[in-house]
């Protein structure tokens, strides 16, 4: 039996890089590799796939050249590669076991040949394990979770499902000759790299793929109309819908050949079939002398693989090198009070807190890369109450506080974390956060949050169970330690319901109460034949709690507006809560009367009921500055809009005439600057911000004019423009009569670029809005959710 230093199991990047760097240092080796080619997974890839070489900014490190290319040059480029380190590779040597121990393993393949290596390195991977489609079915004839060639296929209905890169590549592949739909269960491609993000936004934008978003699959049946073809119906938030398919694919990632690797000796951290094995900082598993690096070890990217290849090499010798972004987090690291090498500092910034912990080593280290990590003086302000910042804190060292009326300062000190809710709801900051002595924060942007919570369960978890416990505490205990709602946390749960659900129905038995997370609802009355709406209820209201009180009894309905997700108490639990605080009870039950007061007042005045189901049309459920015109006081002189030109270099971000009116109150074309913004979702070069006052904005800079936004936009308040040339000055206009006057637009009509625009609610305008302050009449207004609810109050009073 030979015996080598080195036996690298899998020729993808990672494996292909390490055993060409053992072989150009004339370490003894072998390369094993199951499929009669190298790099079986790239070798699967779609024909002429151009492979990205991200991420970016990191260096490459590995005798073997890669650089983005097409799929067969870059093949063709490491064969080439292979061949001049001499790497002692073998094909159709698939591994079966792997006995012993270090300095003395025994490999055996499947064709039964044995191989002794000192030290073992696992490059093997996760695709040849993929995900299956789960419903009803799935295993029909068409339904594939590979694609070879796009080119095999010409003029069929394909739907593609997922959204990461695979799905993205195989759409687009396929797009040319036949008719695609992405199925996307998100409502953004949040995982996708971002060249794949603008190929797919573009083809989208171009009207190449239709994509539905926030569906599901939900079964795959035989199209009644046309037996040679499927019907793949999805579930969706407004509901089922069929498309008619000749073809699925679905690519919906690879879990790990996790019972060939355990056979190895290696542990998992839990029972999760997702789940990685736990490795060291230099990619040893718990069997020592066995590394693993790559897919298996939680870093898929090619270059990331390349890297970790040669640099695992490297430790097996006994040569303690930095990794490849070590540089980079050098970097990031400056300004830090602390005495510590960056991997010693990567260590203490994982063990800070429980919302790190199960994140793997490797890809807590691009988490790190891609937040800021920072030390902020006493007093500093961290988020600030009211402002519409979505980033979320994680405290290293040292306190946060926040000042809480009536409670006193609470302290949020080593592990603790903050900004959760703004993250979730989408709603302004509820607090401000101040640094308190010694304060080390690291702070992550939503983007890579959101990345990191729809990838590692654990994370989501401890986030959501400290999301209800603060929800519960503030709203229902302020007085109460979080130590005593540890039972109640436990007993709750989330609920989530597409917009038009009901969550439960007049006259039903129920006694569950609910605190809205994200969203809003609005309660209904049955009156006679029809509803009368009665009341709005945005994030952070409750109800139900007239049933829990009561005798269980729904006096109405009440129905999600939007997508909506809740705290769900039981009638136990809840009134616990109010048993934990004195004068709470009393409280509630003083909401309940107040509340039922102005559910009469909306039932006995059906007018004020359908203007608040106007409202709810017209998207006011989840706008956050919306504006309104009264037209009883609206005399048309249209100073609003000129105003609003003038603001804006030329060209007006609303349309004063168009919208609907219901009882003298005219919703204009302008924007609702939502809670959730629909134009965020999948802007290419990200150019749509959210300011800390909550105002929703292009950046005119990084426009590219994709007009994916406009589609996006359920209220067609953006519009895609060229930009106005210089207008003459108001003195030249008054004089000559020539050119356009105050609020005209100039446009130069050679000029064709067009990007995207807004209201932005004059952000940077000190008098506020120019639509409302220009109004001679007051007519123009601008509501928030609370403010139009009070408006319907006060139109029903009189």
């Amino acid at each position: 039996m030979e015996l080598f230093d080195i036996a690298v199991v899998g020729s993808g990047p990672g494996g292909m890089s390490a055993a060409a760097h053992a072989a150009e240092l004339g370490v003894s080796h072998v390369l094993l590799e199951g499929s009669p080619k190298h790099s079986n997974t790239i070798q699967k890839y779609q024909k002429g796939k151009h492979v990205m070489d991200t991420p970016a900014r990191l260096p490459l490190r590995s005798p073997l050249k890669f650089t983005a290319d097409t799929r067969e040059n870059i093949l063709d480029e490491w064969y080439q590669g292979l061949s001049a380190t001499n790497t002692n590779i073998r094909y159709n040597s698939e591994v079966s076991g792997i006995e012993g121990s270090q300095g003395n393993f025994v490999i055996t393949t499947t064709s039964g040949d044995k191989i002794g290596a000192k030290s073992i390195i696992l490059g093997i991977g996760v695709q040849g394990n993929p995900r299956k489609l789960p419903c009803p079915g799935a295993d029909f004839e068409h339904v594939q979770y590979q694609l070879d060639d796009p080119a095999e296929y010409n003029d069929e209905r394909i739907a593609v499902v997922g959204a990461g890169d695979a799905a993205i590549e195989n759409a687009i592949g396929l797009a040319d000759r036949n008719h695609v739909t992405i199925i996307n269960r998100k409502d953004e491609f949040a995982r996708a790299k971002q060249g794949n993000l603008d190929a797919i936004m573009g083809a989208i934008s171009d009207g190449k793929i239709d994509c539905q978003y926030e569906s599901n699959p939900g079964r795959i049946e035989l199209n009644p109309d046309d037996e040679s073809r499927y019907l793949f119906v999805l579930n969706t938030p407004t509901g089922e819908v069929a498309i008619p398919v000749d073809r699925v694919i679905a690519r919906l990632g690879a879990i790990p050949p996790r019972k060939l690797v355990e056979s190895f000796g290696i542990e998992f951290p839990n029972d999760n079939p997702a789940s990685l094995p736990e490795l060291s900082a230099k990619y040893e598993s718990n069997v020592n002398g066995i590394y693993v690096i790559g897919a298996l070890g939680g870093y898929p990217l090619i270059k990331q693989a390349m890297n970790q290849g040669y640099e695992v090499v490297e430790y097996i010798l006994g040569n303690d090198i930095e990794p490849a972004d070590h540089p980079l987090l050098v970097e990031a690291f400056k300004g830090l009070p602390y005495d510590k090498s960056v991997a010693e500092l990567l260590v203490y910034l994982q063990q800070s807190s429980p919302i790190y912990r199960d994140i793997n080593p490797l890809t807590f280290r691009e988490f790190i890369l891609d937040s800021k990590v920072q030390y902020r003086a006493p007093g500093d302000e961290l988020c600030v109450s009211g402002e519409f910042t979505d980033t979320f804190f994680v405290v290293i060292d040292g306190n946060a506080f926040v000042s809480l009326p009536g409670v006193g300062e609470f302290h949020f000190n080593r592990g603790g974390f903050f900004g959760e809710q703004s993250l979730i709801s989408g709603r302004r900051r509820t607090a401000t956060v101040y640094a308190g002595e010694g304060c080390v924060v690291v702070e992550t942007p939503r983007r890579t949050m959101v990345k990191l919570l729809s990838s590692v369960d654990e994370v989501k978890r401890v986030l959501d169970e400290a999301f209800i416990l603060r929800a519960l505490h503030s709203k229902f205990t302020p007085n109460t330690p979080h130590s005593e709602l540890t039972t109640v946390v436990q007993d709750s749960g989330l609920k989530m319901f597409d917009a038009g659900e009901d969550i439960y129905t007049q006259g039903t038995s129920g006694d569950e109460v609910h605190l809205i997370r994200v969203g809003s609802v609005t309660s209904i009355k049955q009156a006679e034949e029809h509803e009368v709406i009665t009341s709005y209820l945005p994030v952070g209201h409750y109800f139900g709690e007239a049933g829990a009180l009561g005798d269980g009894i729904r006096t109405d309905t009440v129905r999600a507006n939007v997508r909506t997700e809740t705290i769900c108490l039981s009638k136990n639990s809840f009134l616990s809560l109010l048993e934990k605080d004195s004068g709470m009870r009393q409280q509630v039950q003083a909401h309940v009367r107040e509340r039922l007061t102005v559910e009469a007042k909306m039932e006995a005045e059906p007018r004020g009921g359908e203007l608040m189901s106007f409202f709810m049309r017209e998207g006011l459920g989840e706008g956050t500055d919306v504006l309104l015109i009264d037209e009883s006081l609206c005399v048309g002189c249209d100073n609003c809009e000129k105003a609003c030109a003038e603001t804006h270099d030329g060209n007006s971000r609303l349309d004063r005439e168009a919208g609907a009116s219901f009882a003298s109150i005219h919703v204009p074309i302008s924007c609702r600057h939502c809670e959730h913004p629909h134009c965020m979702k999948d802007c290419p070069p990200d150019a749509i911000h959210r300011a800390s006052d909550g105002e929703v904005f292009i950046d005119q800079e990084a426009c590219i004019g994709c007009g994916n936004c406009v589609r996006n936009c359920p209220y067609e308040v953006i519009s895609l423009e060229t930009e106005p040339a210089e207008k003459p000055g108001l003195l030249h206009w008054l004089l000559t009569g020539k050119g356009p006057g105050p609020g005209g637009k100039q446009k130069d009509p050679s000029q064709d670029i067009k990007k995207a625009v807004k209201c932005d609610a004059c952000k940077d305008r000190a008098a506020g809005p120019a639509c409302v302050s220009s109004c001679p009449t007051g007519a123009a207004m601008r509501l928030n959710p609370k403010q139009f609810v009070d408006l319907v109050s006060s139109r029903v009073e009189r």
